[in-house]
């Protein structure tokens, strides 16, 4: 199935590739003049421009069509792997559980619901194949979608009285949902419909008001806004506009349900307010007005004698946060996490009788339970002392923890890892006993000791230590005395990485995944700077002026995968999207010889452009992340300088020619975060430096950042992206029968 090098080039360069004529725009910032002949590309409008779009699309259909049958035999393996009729573990809130339901054949879930007994907080067993008697079926999304090529639910929100569903719906992938609302108990629905609508929203505790956030031209939460349930929303109030265009609106009900949150956030720094979720026509109330570089969470608990207070987590004075409390009707704040350095304190949740805080160290997630004393103090001097670790089991492994009703006895965690599908458990407080809910069902006989997974470390060139999270066949590696494992002989290898906005990059089970395992490739996370799994300074020693760390750290990685026998270039492909697609830009340009093939989903790889219009959507709000390249000279030369587009060349430092890695690039013609050109004037790029360059674009001309929306779609998706990677490999083959 795969072509000898010499024939493919040969073959590549007699190929009709699809083109557009060349029509300089000159860029000028800072006395610095940029030349793009691509820019007219971003009118989405035009013409030209989608026809140029369907004929990538076609093109690459045409050229690896040589692969639909691998695409389609990685497809059924991933089906046959896994329980398409399945459910959800029921989840409580207030009086009723809720769970969804998966159907063989059908693209999207249905939700539902079920009665809860009064003090049960066992959630009850789910029959995937038959419904349960007195269940209530709260949406089909499959009905809802009906035909059409992308569907989304990004609101699905049930008032207080369990009465009402506000839902909020996307058909094109552009992230802005039309908010419509339907009656759980059989009465008549309302005609309100609200437009436009962006992520989160609340009831009001009588049921009668709901609020949501909307988004200005550039798809940035701006405004807070107040709807009463019967009305035209054209009667909304607008209870809240942020102008400052670095900051969002974001909103939430307290998991104690008392209070509504408002977080006025930006990169760097925030602001809250709220009010009682029982008075929503009161005025906002200020918990701590915004200071520059300063960044909290706010939690409300009522405590066992009915008093309640603020838990703030913040990085004043704490890089990796810290924990301080006080009541809610004065005092002052103390702490009751102190800052641990290095150890990031992501967050503590609070509930009835016991908080969860959930802390990065060494890397791994990390899951603690302390109980609440009883009287007027229900933190203690001993708090974070007293609490106890949630044990994940073999590392590395990801856990996580927090969710479930306010008044629940047991602590609901999720553990997952490389090798290890995913199960959620219950644990009770007060015996420490676990229950075991779910385990994600693997069909066809997976036998996990066949496989391992280990932890890895490099070290970049300034001594920071890079983690790297690996799973292989066990027959792939050599495993020694003290538990440390050394390949056997370089393999076939994909080497994933993000690196961006504090993102963990935590290992997790993929059913996908096992069919490039199966034919022994190699797969890695590489952990690198401008992500957050070694703590805050980890990610801020990858961002603003700093962010070239981020793509010499893959490389780093990458050379010492290559130096310790794991893989060689000619075996080695690299993955990542969005951010990770600015990434794979970066590092193809820094060596390109060390990666035989690339895949970058919706790629942000015109970086420099983007961060210079501020009409474009999150530009503004991105600058505390990449600079502002308008205002600020040095970040506009930091960017200039790894910024993909701008850096893509011809030759070698040494003056040879560059030949890029084979790459398969994405975007999607809806989407809000990465402007579809972006990929597209890239891939053009690439091949216009030299013709030699294999490069493939294709765009989701129905969807937006996520890719399709339906499962179905979206795992077809991705098996043409695995089929590509093997075949690149050389390893379209299971393993036994490469083995032969």
């Amino acid at each position: 199935m795969r072509l000898h090098v010499q024939e493919l080039l040969a073959n590549w360069q007699s190929m009709n590739k699809p083109s557009v004529p060349k029509r300089p725009h000159s860029l000028t910032h800072h006395g610095d003049t940029r030349v793009d002949p691509y820019y007219w590309l971003m009118d989405r409008g035009s013409e030209e421009v989608l026809s140029h779009l369907r004929n990538e699309n076609d093109f690459l259909k045409s050229e690896l069509k040589h692969l639909e049958p691998l695409t389609e035999e990685l497809f059924q393996e991933m089906k046959n792997r896994i329980e398409e009729t399945d459910n959800s573990v029921p989840s409580r809130k207030r009086s009723w559980w809720h769970y969804s339901r998966t159907v063989e054949g059908l693209q999207y879930p249905i939700v539902c619901r079920l009665k809860a007994t009064d003090d049960d907080y066992t959630p009850p067993t789910i029959d995937p194949q038959t419904p349960i008697e007195g269940e209530e079926i709260v949406i089909d999304m499959n009905a809802e979608a009906g035909d059409s090529d992308f569907f989304s639910v990004g609101i699905l929100a049930i008032s207080f009285d369990d009465k009402w569903l506000a839902v909020g719906t996307d058909f094109e992938g552009n992230e802005r949902h039309r908010v419509t609302f339907r009656s759980l108990v059989g009465e008549s629905a309302p005609d309100d419909v609200i437009e436009n609508v962006h992520y989160g929203s609340a009831w009001s505790t009588d049921s009668k008001y709901f609020f949501y956030t909307r988004v200005d031209d550039a798809w940035r939460p701006y405004q807070l806004w107040r709807h009463q349930l019967g009305t035209d929303a054209s009667q909304d109030v607008l209870v809240f506009q942020e102008d400052n265009l670095q900051f969002n609106v974001g909103i939430g009900r307290s998991r104690d349900d008392k209070i509504i949150v408002v977080a006025l956030s930006s990169s760097m720094t925030t602001e809250c307010y709220w009010l009682p979720a029982d008075n929503p026509t009161a005025e906002l109330q200020l918990i701590e007005a915004r200071r520059h570089g300063i960044e909290y969470s706010i939690d409300h608990f009522t405590d066992k004698n009915a008093n309640a207070w603020w838990l703030k987590v913040t990085n004043e004075e704490a890089v990796d946060f810290r924990c301080l409390a006080k009541p809610v009707n004065g005092g002052e704040w103390r702490e009751i996490i102190p800052h641990q350095p290095g150890n990031r304190l992501d967050g503590i949740d609070a509930f009835a009788n016991f908080f969860t805080i959930s802390t990065r160290e060494d890397g791994y997630c990390v899951g603690r339970i302390v109980k609440a004393l009883d009287g007027n103090d229900p933190f203690g001097d001993d708090f974070f002392q007293r609490s106890e670790v949630i044990d994940s089991g073999a590392k590395p492994s990801t856990l996580n923890c927090g969710g479930g009703e306010y008044d629940t006895p047991f602590v609901r965690i999720s553990v997952t890892s490389l090798v290890t599908p995913a199960y959620i458990a219950d644990i009770n407080v007060e015996t420490g006993e676990r229950f075991i809910r779910k385990q994600q069902k693997v069909l066809g006989g997976y036998d996990e000791s066949n496989y391992v997974t280990t932890r890895l470390w490099t070290t970049a060139s300034d001594g920071q230590r890079l983690p790297i999270s690996l799973v292989a066949r066990r027959d792939l590696v050599d495993i020694h005395a003290d538990g440390s494992m050394t390949a056997k002989k370089p393999s076939p290898f994909l080497l994933y990485g993000y690196g961006s906005y504090e993102v963990c990059i935590d290992p997790y089970f993929s059913v996908s995944r096992l069919s490039m395992l199966d034919r022994g490739v190699i797969y890695a996370i590489a952990h690198i700077r401008g992500g957050g799994e070694m703590g805050r300074n980890f990610y801020l020693q990858g961002k603003l002026n700093q962010k070239p760390t981020t793509f010499s750290d893959f490389v780093a990685i990458t050379r010492d995968l290559i130096a310790k026998g794991w893989t060689t270039p000619d075996q080695l492909a690299a993955m990542g999207g969005s951010a990770g697609g600015l990434l794979m830009g970066g590092v193809v340009n820094l060596a390109p010889e060390l990666y035989k093939a690339v895949v970058a989903d919706v790629a942000f790889v015109d970086a420099l452009t983007s961060m210079l219009d501020e009409t474009l959507p999150l530009t503004a709000g991105e600058w505390e992340e990449w600079g502002d390249p308008i205002k600020d000279e040095v970040a506009y030369k930091v960017m200039k300088s790894y910024s993909p587009y701008d850096n893509v060349s011809a030759t070698n430092a040494d003056g040879s020619t560059r030949i890029y890695p084979h790459m398969y690039v994405t975007g999607g013609l809806n989407d809000s975060r990465v402007g579809f050109w972006e990929p597209t004037k890239y891939v053009l790029k690439l091949r216009d430096v030299n013709p030699d360059n294999v490069v493939y674009l294709k765009t989701e001309m129905g969807a937006g950042h996520g890719g399709p929306s339906g499962r179905y779609d979206s795992w077809r998706d991705g098996c043409q992206e695995s089929a590509f990677v093997l075949s690149e490999l050389g390893a379209t083959k299971l393993f036994s029968e490469n083995s032969k």
